[in-house]
């Protein structure tokens, strides 16, 4: 037995393609399992007889996407197929694939054939093809990929034998890239072949790019040589992989057909109901009705007692603690400003109980899917959706996630249009809102018109967000290409466990992340209501006395007016008054104006404050929040402040406007620029607050 008859080789594959499955068809029980040198990561060796006498060491690697390291497993494999010098060095590399997601797969496979090294395509699941409606040329992929192609079933043992012949036969396989990367930057990889000729081209990026070494060469001294910036490397690295899947585009939409009308199987069957043009997006709408139905129906029970707990909490902290400053700010600052936030709680929980058990099922894929198609006609793809989606949920994390999406034109056009998602700091003014105009009944005894409200004001914001991508992307002159690539999950029974953690973990972050803000404007706004200065604020007992001297008033309407009196005279009582002539149009008196700027540090604020302002100078109330916005009237008119004119002026005015210091300030942070935040302050405030005096105007 020669040394040469003995191969390594190697076994690489993004996760879930079955590549563990391949390794103990390949290995059967002669596998050894340790770590690699210094770390943590798991290395699994294995022995395989070949045909003609030959034998194979298969080391099969962590599981990686791509040669564009973002974990310490990614290094591994980088690091494994760079340095020659290590003795498990491959001979040949076992790429394997999944039949279902070839496009996917197939990126990890043409960086490889870029390092030149003789690379099997591994295609496992091959038993699915039939079920699946899936069809190969692999005369054509063969001589496309320039490689030699198994198809194997790793479940059934299908095509085991084949490979091995294939394993054996290394010497012929071509080791020819499939396509030329450097052409995406010609000027700089020539710069770069000419300063290491002796070196492979892919593997020079490879070092400049990643963290890792290979050779006799630093990467200090080649990037020293070649620098480039990280913005600039990042941007070649996003052009390098377009270019891939602009090839693998080009080669599967000849090398793989996919008639899903010819599918068989549960999943196929299901998808073409779910993604089906028409009746996808019904059965989408409908899902959105049951879900936002539920968040009213399920709701009310917890949120009623919970506003009642606090309503007698702040009674009691008033009745039982001794009189003084601190007990004011206790029972009429900070109780009520925490009940404020603290009410909507269980609405929050069901909304993100909902999201994980779409995400959890699998579906949330296919409605980015489904929304691919409406996408594209207004300038974005569905890489868009979820960001859009993400939304409901925070902006933020939202902007941040819009990071996946390699189109600048695309990716800033999803920045700028998310914020008129609904997300749930939307949500409290929304419910409260609601509750107060909208009649809690029901048509045709099923739908609630409470929870057809919300999911219509949902649909409106989506609905603009999606305009004004139409409308930005007929503005913004930025030439590029977008390239959409989605993974289709398998349905799964969302387990009870995840989805618990996931709704505990956001409803916590919401909570906590929004308690301090509103905790201390809490205490910021008590402070302002409940001081001033000049007469009318000082001596607001004797005014009251006079101007009811001749039709006194019984002790509780006396302790009344004097509150109200001293809160329209208070610090910001008087703000309130100075914006009331620009807010008075839209319906909002100046309680209203002070919550609605209040509001911009986070949306939900404008709960908190309210309830913080109708609680200053009252000591002995019972009412719940809901109550005393019910009961607030004009004092001119003696008409409900809270009419149902106004209230569809204040829904439509945060369906709008950007009424959050925090987006803004991760606008600015994704764009690198003031720019773009202030076009979204001035443009999306500009349009909430021109909606708002329209609505407002033709309803009242």
């Amino acid at each position: 037995m020669t040394a040469k008859q003995i191969l390594n080789v190697a076994l690489i594959g993004n996760p879930n393609t079955g590549k563990t499955s391949v390794f103990n068809q390949l290995t059967g029980l002669n596998q050894q399992v340790g770590n690699y040198p210094g770390i943590t990561v798991e290395k699994k060796m294995g022995f395989c007889k070949l045909p003609y006498n030959f034998k194979a060491n298969i080391l099969d690697l962590p599981g990686t996407y791509s040669l564009n390291a973002s974990s310490i497993d990614e290094n591994v494999v980088i690091e494994m197929l760079l340095n020659k010098n290590d003795h498990l060095y491959p001979d040949v590399v076992l790429l394997v694939t999944d039949v279902e997601n070839l496009k996917r797969n197939l990126l990890l496979f043409t960086q490889i054939k870029d390092l030149e090294l003789p690379t099997i395509l591994v295609i496992n699941m091959a038993d699915r093809m039939k079920s699946k409606g899936i069809s190969l040329d692999i005369a054509f992929l063969e001589d496309q990929l320039k490689t030699k192609i198994a198809l194997v079933s790793s479940r059934k043992g299908h095509g085991i034998e084949a490979l091995k012949e294939l394993i054996v036969n290394y010497k012929s396989l071509s080791t020819e890239p499939c396509l030329n990367a450097s052409s995406i930057d010609p000027v700089y990889f020539d710069s770069l072949r000419k300063t290491f000729p002796n070196q492979l081209l892919y593997k020079l990026w490879l070092v400049i790019t990643q963290d890792v070494n290979f050779l006799n060469l630093e990467r200090n001294e080649i990037r020293s040589r070649h620098t480039r910036s990280h913005a600039d490397l990042k941007r070649l690295q996003q052009k390098e992989t377009i270019k891939r899947y602009q090839f693998i585009n080009d080669v599967l939409k000849q090398g793989q057909t996919i008639d899903r009308e010819k599918a068989t199987d549960f999943r196929s069957r299901l998808d073409r109901v779910l993604t089906h043009r028409f009746w996808g997006y019904v059965i989408f709408f409908m899902i959105l009705a049951v879900i936002f139905q539920s968040i009213f129906n399920w709701s009310k029970i917890p949120m009623d007692f919970i506003d009642t707990t606090f309503a007698n909490l702040s009674n009691s902290a008033a009745q039982n603690m001794p009189p003084g400053v601190l007990t004011n700010l206790i029972s009429q600052g900070i109780i009520p400003g925490i009940g404020g936030i603290l009410i909507f709680i269980p609405q929050i929980a069901f909304l993100f109980m909902f999201i994980s058990i779409l995400e959890e099922s699998g579906y949330m894929s296919r409605v980015v899917f489904l929304m691919d198609k409406i996408m594209r006609r207004f300038g974005l793809s569905g890489k868009s959706v979820v960001p859009l989606i993400s939304g409901t949920a925070c902006a933020i994390p939202a902007i941040m996630a819009t990071r996946n999406i390699e189109n600048w034109k695309e990716r800033l056009i999803t920045i700028l249009v998310t914020p008129f998602t609904t997300c749930s700091a939307r949500l409290p003014v929304y419910a409260i809102i609601i509750a107060l105009v909208i009649p809690d009944q029901y048509v045709f005894g099923i739908v609630n018109l409470q929870g057809l409200t919300l999911m219509l004001l949902y649909l409106v914001g989506f609905t603009m967000a999606v305009f004004a991508a139409y409308v930005l992307n007929k503005i913004l002159k930025i030439q590029s290409k977008t390239y959409f690539v989605v993974e289709m999950p398998n349905y799964k029974l969302p387990l009870f466990k995840n989805v618990f953690i996931n709704v505990v973990e956001k409803t916590k972050a919401f909570v906590f992340g929004a308690g301090k803000i509103i905790l201390s404007i809490s205490i910021i706004l008590w402070f302002l209501a409940s001081n001033g200065s000049g007469e009318n604020f000082n001596q607001a007992e004797k005014i009251v006395f006079e101007q009811h001297r001749e039709k006194p008033l019984s002790n509780e309407e006396f302790s009344n007016a004097v509150a109200s009196q001293k809160l329209e005279n208070s610090y910001i009582g008087q703000m309130g008054k100075t914006i009331e002539p620009l807010i008075s149009p839209l319906g909002y008196d100046w309680k209203i104006g002070i919550a609605v700027i209040s509001s911009f540090a986070a949306r939900e604020v404008f709960v908190g404050t309210l309830a913080t302002i109708y609680s200053v100078g009252d000591t002995d109330s019972e009412d719940t929040i809901k109550d005393k916005m019910k009961a607030e009237t004009n004092d001119e008119t003696g008409e409900k402040v809270f009419s149902f004119a106004t209230g569809i002026s204040l829904l439509l005015f945060y369906a709008f406007a950007m009424q959050c210091a925090s987006t803004l300030a991760i606008t600015k942070k994704e764009t690198n620029s003031w720019k773009w935040p202030a076009v979204q302050l001035v443009l999306m405030s500009g349009l909430a607050y021109i909606i708002a005096l329209t609505a407002y105007q033709l309803l009242k």
